[in-house]
């Protein structure tokens, strides 16, 4: 779906999980909910009373990534065939390894993919070896998840064994698929089972790496800024005791273990306003998205009669930092999402937010990450 450079095929695609990342899907979802408690309450929390009861200096972005990857792939394929990463160090900087070593050439395929190919076919190490080695590694790592997840579809043994995401786009596209048989559609093609396995595990793929990356990315940065500004933190920290069960740790013996309502959480204008700045300052994905204009001339920015399959981009690091929308732009300012509801200014620094991108390429995860983000920065405080 990420990488589909026209507007129908990833508009179709994206239909097809759309309502499991709904907002009010993860707020109601069972699975979610127990998930998380199971992630916080047995790796996340106890991993944190260790290293200050022993006094061990923690990395907080190989922490995130950690929690983050786990999160995610807890939704998507389950908390059974999830990773582990949270409480299996080695494993996960070895993937942490691999992922972000064959970053550095993303750049090389995605701008100049024939100049790409060319070398490859000539033999000139334009990419070095190395970068397909890891890649395979990881696409097979993909696989082996999705398949270890298909034998939960019918016989989950509970709601957190649910692979929600990896079903619901498998499902999806196989009875996609039946329909374009009896419709004989050809503008969507019809994919055999061998394809269609390899397409949802590239789509499980893009949004694990999307999923864990970009909130492993704002925990830090938050982190670091609550750290520079102490009387937000307390303030944030006075909001979270204030919710219905407070989040204590260590837990009592004769008190369970209990989150609050992600609605209750969501509701908090602190909590809200700290994570949309964040994520304002230190967008997870600052440099250029890419869009292709569509098959009639369009305006943009003032352009007009731009022709159509033309390459445009806009990157958030620039639109959030227009002073007129957000004054003092490079200063981490809170306060300035505690707006009312109705003001215009709030309304304009909306319009202009794009941490998630906008439209019919918006981040498909946005409610996802920001209900995990919430729940992390819950339980820290």
């Amino acid at each position: 779906m990420f990488s589909e450079p026209r507007r129908e095929p990833h508009s179709v695609r994206k239909r097809l999980m759309s309502n499991i990342y709904s907002k009010s899907f993860v707020q109601s979802s069972e699975q979610l909910a127990t998930n998380s408690k199971t992630l916080l309450s047995q790796r996340f929390l106890p991993f944190l009373q260790k290293a200050a009861e022993e006094s061990i200096a923690i990395d907080v972005h190989d922490m995130n990534n950690g929690f983050t990857m786990d999160f995610m792939s807890a939704y998507q394929f389950g908390i059974d065939v999830s990773t582990k990463f949270s409480i299996e160090p080695q494993t996960r900087k070895h993937f942490l390894h691999l992922y972000h070593q064959r970053r550095f050439y993303e750049y090389h395929k995605q701008e100049v993919p024939n100049f790409t190919r060319l070398c490859k076919l000539l033999g000139i190490p334009w990419v070095p070896k190395y970068v397909d080695k890891y890649n395979d590694e990881i696409e097979d790592w993909s696989l082996e998840m999705c398949d270890a997840a298909n034998s939960h579809f019918e016989d989950s043994p509970n709601s957190a064994s649910e692979p929600i995401v990896h079903k619901q786009l498998t499902l999806a596209l196989r009875q996609q698929n039946e329909s374009n048989v009896e419709k004989e559609d050809s503008r969507i093609p019809i994919l055999d089972e061998a394809t269609q396995r390899l397409h949802v595990a590239s789509d499980m793929l893009d949004q694990l790496g999307a999923g864990h990356e970009t909130s492993g990315i704002c925990l830090t940065y938050l982190y670091w800024e609550l750290s520079q500004h102490p009387n937000t933190q307390k303030q944030l920290r006075d909001e979270l005791l204030g919710l219905s069960p407070q989040i204590l740790w260590p837990s009592q013996p004769e008190q369970a273990f209990h989150l609050p309502r992600p609605k209750d959480i969501d509701s908090l204008p602190i909590l809200h306003a700290v994570l949309m700045e964040t994520l304002r300052l230190h967008a997870p994905i600052p440099g250029q998205e890419p869009r292709i204009t569509p098959s009639t001339p369009t305006t943009l920015a003032g352009y007009t009669d731009i022709p159509p399959n033309v390459r445009v981009s806009a990157q958030a690091y620039s639109l959030h930092r227009n002073p007129e929308v957000y004054p003092d732009p490079e200063e981490w300012k809170f306060e300035r999402w505690m707006k009312p509801a109705d003001s215009e200014e709030l309304k304009e620094m909306t319009r202009w937010f794009w941490a998630f991108g906008s439209g019919g390429r918006m981040c498909i995860g946005s409610n996802l990450a920001m209900q995990g983000e919430q729940a992390v920065e819950n339980t820290c405080q």
